[in-house]
């Protein structure tokens, strides 16, 4: 069976208790792609059902709902099945299994749980944010984990003053700061109008990038390394941005 849920912990969850003594269950949420030979099963989120299986799963491993929530947000597209496939090892364990990394479930969830760790990581130094006519910042940024949500509190604990965009534009949905709220709103395409010193900074920005670049000593396999190129596109340092 392919039990199909809304994406959401609770929904998860919900899917998890319908799905466990399935051997050949997959789960997966609507936004993916329904898997041939599979006969689907539309998972109705069942909140307090999912939240009896959360304090039974919290009873095994305290910390194990956050790892759900991050896996949730991987951009894997097996990434729903993998957490499926730990949280089943766990429930059947009965206790903390992550450092049981020898369990192929285990060793899998750790890297996706890895992987959007970096990426968070990543995107505290890679976001740039352009100043609007209006004053707030504005930053576009395309990442392969849904983290909009995650990146937050690191940029309105350095911008406490600053209202301020961020803008996936890949999952199409931007978190906002005011100056003082925070939420969270779908956000297809921005039409933004810069300030009129967002230009003269950038290209100061860039100067400033040439100046300190070294030609003769340039090691660009080194620098992907670094900084993956598909994150340039929204760098002024490495591409112009044309909203």
């Amino acid at each position: 069976m392919l039990y199909i849920f809304d994406g959401t912990v609770y929904g998860f969850l919900t899917a998890f208790l319908e799905a466990f003594h399935d051997e050949n269950a997959l789960l997966c949420s609507r936004e993916k792609q329904l898997v041939l030979g599979y006969t689907p099963v539309f998972v109705t989120t069942d909140e307090a059902r999912a939240k009896k299986a959360e304090n039974r799963l919290k009873s095994f491993d305290g910390d194990c709902l956050r790892d759900l929530q991050t896996l949730l947000r991987c951009g894997q597209a097996d990434s729903e099945q993998v957490a499926f496939a730990y949280f089943r090892a766990l429930a059947n364990a009965k206790r903390p299994i992550r450092n049981d990394l020898s369990k192929s479930e285990v060793f899998q969830a750790t890297e996706y749980i890895k992987k959007v760790g970096l990426e968070i990581h990543r995107f505290h130094g890679f976001i740039r944010f352009m100043e609007t006519a209006s004053g707030a910042l504005y930053a576009p940024f395309a990442p392969d984990n849904d983290i909009c949500e995650l990146l937050l509190p690191h940029f309105r604990a350095r911008l406490p003053h600053y209202p301020f965009v961020l803008h996936d534009t890949v999952r199409k949905k931007a978190v906002v700061y005011d100056g003082e709220h925070t939420f969270s709103a779908p956000l297809d395409k921005a039409d933004i109008l810069l300030s009129a010193n967002e230009t003269a900074w950038q290209s100061l920005w860039r100067k400033y990038y040439d100046a300190v670049n070294i030609p003769a000593r340039e090691r660009l396999k080194q620098m992907r390394g670094y900084m993956p190129v598909r994150y340039w596109k929204f760098m002024p340092e490495k591409n112009k941005y044309s909203p």
